[in-house]
Formats: C-alpha cells, structure tokens, sequence
C-alpha cells in the first residue's frame, strides 16, 4: 500500500537502461501499483520525442542530450505539483542524473542492468538486428557509449522473462517509498 503523506511533496523515479531493458514496461506496473495511493504520471522518453516533435533533435550524441534535459525539466516541474512523476528513458549521460539528484524531489534512481546478448534476444523495436545490417546508427551500447549510471539508488538484473515485471516494479515502489519517507522526515527535522 503506497503512503498517502508522501504524495503532497512530490518525488521522481528515474528508471534507465539500454533499449530493450525493459524500462517502459516496467516503469508502466510501477505507476499502476502507486496509483493505488498517490497521483502518478509516466513519462516515458520515446513518448516525450513523439510529443515534442522537434526535427532538429535525431538520436545522436547531442540530440540525446537535448532530449534528456527536456524530460529532467519536465520531471521537476511535475513533481512540484506534487505528483509522483515516474520516468523511463535511457538517459545515458552521468550529467543528466547529477541533475535530477541537486534539482529533483526525492530523487530515486533505478538501472536495469542486461546483458547486450539479451538485449539482442529481446529486441523489441528492431533496433539491434538493424544495427547488425548496418541499417541502424548511432545505437547507444553499440554506436554511442552508455555511461552506466555511477550511483543508481537500486540495480536491478533484469535478464529475466517479462513474467519478473510486475515483481520488479514492486520492489522499485517499496524502495522508492523509503528514500521519500526518509527525506520527509529529514525536512521535518530541519523544519522543527
């Protein structure tokens, strides 16, 4: 059961990953199971692209990192509102989560962690069979280095089966709860 209390101050949880990590469908069960208690919303980094639109940022390097910031900025402006704002994305630059963790309420970092032959295996939107062929560039793991993140909250391995999601998104809530609590308390000993 999500605490009630946490919800007036906002929090952000960040999963990232590689493509086909299984970010999206995880970041989905994690939302559902928090609106059980609290307003949540999902923002995931594909749908961010689709909705921004902008023609000038592709999938390289730099692009990515415009992108990246959009959906920080976007976070914190959610979580102000004091939502529980829950974000899946790659965001494949350690800048970008130094960010979120001086800038966003109760910051709590997720990496799922897979083997690239998995990642492979799964290949949900093509993007590694098309890379092989060389009809796909800048493909990050492969083409664009990942900085893995340096100080994830919580490492999950998820070379798993999707049958593991809802378990996994579960672990995500109860983690992510205690750094909020814990961040709660500490501002109302400062505040006292």
């Amino acid at each position: 059961m999500v605490d009630r209390t946490l919800s007036s101050q906002g929090q952000v949880i960040w999963i990232t990953g590689l493509s086909g990590a299984g970010k999206t469908s995880i970041a989905g069960r994690v939302v559902e199971q928090l609106r059980a208690g609290t307003t949540a919303i999902l923002l995931d980094g594909d749908v961010v692209r689709q909705i921004v639109a902008d023609p000038n940022t592709g999938h390289d390097a730099e692009s990515r990192l415009v992108n990246a910031r959009r959906i920080c900025r976007m976070a914190q402006v959610l979580a102000a509102q004091g939502l529980t704002v829950v974000v899946a994305t790659m965001s494949l630059f350690r800048e970008i989560h130094a960010w979120n963790r001086r800038n966003l309420p109760g910051y709590f970092e997720v990496y799922l962690k897979v083997d690239l032959e998995v990642l492979r295996a799964r290949d949900p939107k093509g993007l590694y069979s098309r890379s092989n062929c060389g009809d796909e560039g800048h493909l990050v793991g492969v083409d664009i280095p990942y900085e893995e993140p340096l100080h994830p909250d919580l490492v999950i391995g998820n070379n798993g089966s999707a049958d593991d999601i809802a378990e996994i998104a579960a672990r995500i809530v109860v983690a992510a709860q205690g750094v909020a609590a814990r961040e709660q308390k500490n501002g109302m000993r400062r505040a006292g």
